[in-house]
């Protein structure tokens, strides 16, 4: 039998219009009373017209797809692999971008409402509690490089921590002993796990984690060119910098070659999620490899399954996690030397050109 409005209204104590303010957003409510009805439809795992949906039987044909940006190539990588997937099965896209923010994804989520039969949401920089709030309730929806989030949802992210704990390993393994990080954000899930790794891989080699070689990034280009350079102001200079992403490893490069630093030969650089473009950097760009486009049509095949399935998934079932490898190539191809002194790069003022 389905759940109706009037179910969700008459358990949590409200009218039947007061069910529509909070689940279209029209409308302020009181935030105790938002909260019970949210509660409620979780529960019963409703949503609006999906009543509709189970008697006609008529889908709208659409995917939801929410990132935290647009920009670059690792989501127009992602969206290649998950359109790859929604065209197999007859299925356009409406993507929006949420700003990195939990009320992005709000304003994306209403604005998609009715016009999707379910969503997938990247939000690595939104804690687990306000995701779990945002999201709406009885849509199938998968979540990707995000924390755990209790409720009915699919789950797929990559190795962060293992991927950057390998390429550390494999950086000692060359004979490196002064390793830059560049980290991303402070609150982003994904940078958090990839500098746990980075942790991780120098404390089994019995190497003392050194402040001073951990600069913290965003994930851009800029952000990867001034960590760069705040790393080759230190008096004793690493002899590599880790990037906890390609883009800020393009960054890093922009950096080094300004500052006259020869890579690898003087300073070596390695980043995280290999993309297209990294093979045909100068030099080419050792990586970590995590299949972006294969990220997103696995999300985007996980969520097709959920849409034909009528329970959702058990616990232990729900959160797939996708292996990560490094790629090796010049940027960092040759043993670790004592890198020597070079002129202070704060003298060059020049920013690394924007890519699109």
């Amino acid at each position: 039998m389905s759940v109706t409005i009037r179910d969700v209204a008459r358990l949590a104590g409200v009218s039947v219009a007061t069910v529509s303010r909070v689940l279209n957003a029209s409308a302020p409510v009181r935030e105790e009373t938002r909260a019970r009805v949210l509660d409620v439809a979780r529960e019963l795992r409703f949503s609006p017209n999906s009543a509709a949906r189970t008697l006609s039987r008529q889908r709208a044909g659409a995917l939801g797809v929410i990132l935290p940006d647009l920009y670059g190539e690792f989501f127009s990588e992602l969206l290649r692999g998950i359109d790859q997937a929604a065209q197999r099965a007859s299925h356009s896209l409406l993507v929006s971008s949420s700003h990195h923010d939990s009320r992005g994804i709000g304003a994306a989520v209403r604005a998609m409402r009715g016009r999707v039969d379910g969503l997938m949401v990247m939000a690595p920089d939104v804690s687990a509690p306000l995701l779990a709030e945002v999201l709406p309730p009885g849509i199938p929806t998968v979540l990707l490089n995000g924390p755990e989030v209790e409720g009915d949802v699919r789950e797929i992210t990559v190795d962060n921590f293992g991927g950057a704990r390998a390429m550390t390993r494999h950086l000692i393994g060359i004979g490196h002993r002064r390793i830059g990080f560049i980290a991303g954000a402070a609150q982003n899930h994904e940078a958090s796990e990839r500098e746990r790794g980075y942790l991780a891989g120098l404390r089994e080699a019995g190497i003392a984690p050194a402040r001073e070689l951990s600069v913290r990034g965003d994930f851009s280009e800029e952000g990867g060119w001034r960590g760069a350079r705040e790393l080759l102001a230190l008096a004793e200079r690493p002899t590599v910098i880790f990037a906890a992403n390609d883009a800020m490893a393009v960054g890093a490069l922009s950096a080094l070659r300004e500052a006259g630093v020869r890579v690898p030969d003087d300073v070596a650089v390695a980043g995280f999620d290999d993309i297209p473009v990294a093979r045909f950097l100068s030099p080419p760009l050792t990586s970590v490899r995590v299949g972006i486009a294969v990220l997103g049509e696995r999300a985007a095949s996980l969520l097709l399954s959920a849409l034909t399935e009528r329970a959702p998934p058990e616990r232990g079932a729900r959160r797939d996690v996708l292996p990560a490898e490094v790629v090796i190539r010049d940027s960092c191809g040759r043993p670790a030397v004592k890198s020597p002194q070079f002129p202070n790069p704060s003298a060059h003022s020049a920013r690394p050109t924007q890519r699109t």
